[in-house]
């Protein structure tokens, strides 16, 4: 198991910083929206590694039975190779490729509320983002929620996964 883990992992974690840098470098004009959804599909595609590595454990290390347990087990230490290694990336992004990326954020969510809310509601939410911006701009709170989104997405997949690929063994007398 300890094999399948590691090396579906690492496939995980890498094609997660390809797809980030290559959404970095081809989808740097895009509205953060657009950007978003590159990001969060970047997460989905790198965390399919989750289902290969519990079939390949399922088909080729364990006689063609996994149990739902252990499945989701393995899904979930695969995602977390994938969650650390985004959560480093966000950091490296942050802190020394765009350091001016919190505070671009931050006056485009400034300008985005301020178009679609009323004066009021503008100004509850503002000082919401205030808070938000002040818990942000720490590096290990943006590695945590990084690796926290990854984490949940993965979990998700483990456990789709573990439902399709679970088999019990065989009782033929």
């Amino acid at each position: 198991m300890k094999n399948t883990v590691v090396r579906f992992g690492i496939y995980g974690a890498i094609t997660i910083c390809v797809l980030f840098l290559l959404s970095l470098t081809l989808g740097k004009n895009l509205s953060y929206s657009i950007q978003e959804v590159i990001g969060y599909t970047s997460m989905v595609v790198s965390l399919l590694f989750v289902f290969f590595g519990i079939k390949h454990y399922r088909d080729k290390e364990n006689n063609g039975v996994v149990s739902f347990g252990k499945a989701l087990a393995i899904g979930v230490l695969i995602s977390l190779f994938a969650a650390l290694a985004f959560g480093l990336l966000d950091i490296i992004y942050i802190k020394y490729i765009n350091p001016d990326f919190t505070a671009e954020y931050y006056g485009h969510m400034v300008e985005q509320m301020r178009s679609s809310l009323s004066e009021a509601e503008f100004k509850v939410k503002l000082e919401e983002l205030e808070a938000q911006k002040e818990m942000f701009s720490s590096p290990l709170m943006n590695f945590l929620l990084m690796s926290a989104t990854v984490l949940i997405i993965g979990f998700i997949i483990s456990l789709i996964s573990g439902l399709i690929l679970q088999r019990k063994p065989s009782t033929n007398n």
